[in-house]
């Protein structure tokens, strides 16, 4: 077993001679070793330093080329997006409360007017940036309305949020569309969605409202229970919840 030896030590016999010399034959072994290995790396480094460079001037290029992009390209591209909103909500917004010309005013947030975008422009033009997410809400909202509803669904699934509200909405908008289409079932499963979505004061009985009529459309009565059931105790100062008795009497009477 090798022993610790102190500075100056001088082996007193012919084995500790021998045992001391062992050791500082390996000890210059180690230290030989380790130099061979430092001067195959400066070799190997000295070989390729050209590659090594290269690489990391590929990085930098790279990291250099992303920033300046999203400073340069996605930053104005987004801005310019937004600031085209502005037109086709103004004519969105307005068709919401109208009392006449409904389409026409949801036509021009679809697709412009003097020379400015519409909803469906933004989507191709802008594809990738938050407006043009929001612009396909805006464009399946106003198809819904418009009652066409296979293009209600087509921009509608193509956006994403969320939102509590505007989440919400688009699932909720879904489920009107297809139970239009006569696709309860489909209608159902995006109800439930809206209302998984989130459970906020204004989407959520609306949404838990319609689940139930379609339930019992279905002639699923206990999920009907369930749904008008949840807006009795959970949503009891909503719209509509002022009716639900009767609702869940009808749910009830079914079984």
């Amino acid at each position: 077993m090798a022993t610790y030896k102190k500075r100056g030590y001088k082996p007193e016999t012919k084995a500790e001679q021998q045992e001391f010399d062992e050791q500082e034959s390996t000890t210059a072994e180690v230290f030989s070793s380790l130099d061979e290995g430092a001067s195959r790396s400066e070799e190997w480094v000295s070989k390729n330093q050209n590659y090594i460079l290269g690489a990391i001037g590929v990085i930098a290029i790279s990291v250099l080329a992303y920033l300046a992009y999203n400073q340069f390209v996605e930053k104005p591209k987004e801005s310019n997006a937004a600031n085209e909103m502005y037109y086709p909500q103004q004519y969105f917004d307005q068709a919401l409360v109208a009392t006449s010309q409904k389409d026409s005013l949801f036509t021009l947030a679809l697709e412009g007017a003097e020379g400015k975008y519409g909803f469906l422009d933004i989507i191709e033009e802008y594809s990738g940036t938050k407006a043009a997410n929001l612009a396909n809400y805006g464009a399946g909202m106003s198809y819904l309305n418009m009652n066409k509803y296979q293009e209600a669904i087509t921009y509608l699934e193509d956006f994403s949020s969320d939102d509590a509200i505007l989440g919400s909405l688009a699932k909720g908008g879904l489920g009107d569309a297809f139970m239009q289409l006569d696709q309860p079932s489909d209608a159902l499963g995006y109800y439930e969605a809206a209302v998984k979505h989130s459970g906020n004061e204004y989407t959520a009985p609306k949404f838990l409202y319609k689940a139930g009529i379609t339930a019992l459309e279905m002639g699923e009565k206990d999920k009907a229970l369930e749904f008008f059931e949840r807006i009795k105790n959970d949503f009891p100062k909503s719209e509509n919840a002022s009716s639900i008795d009767a609702f869940i009497g009808i749910a009830k009477s079914a079984e």
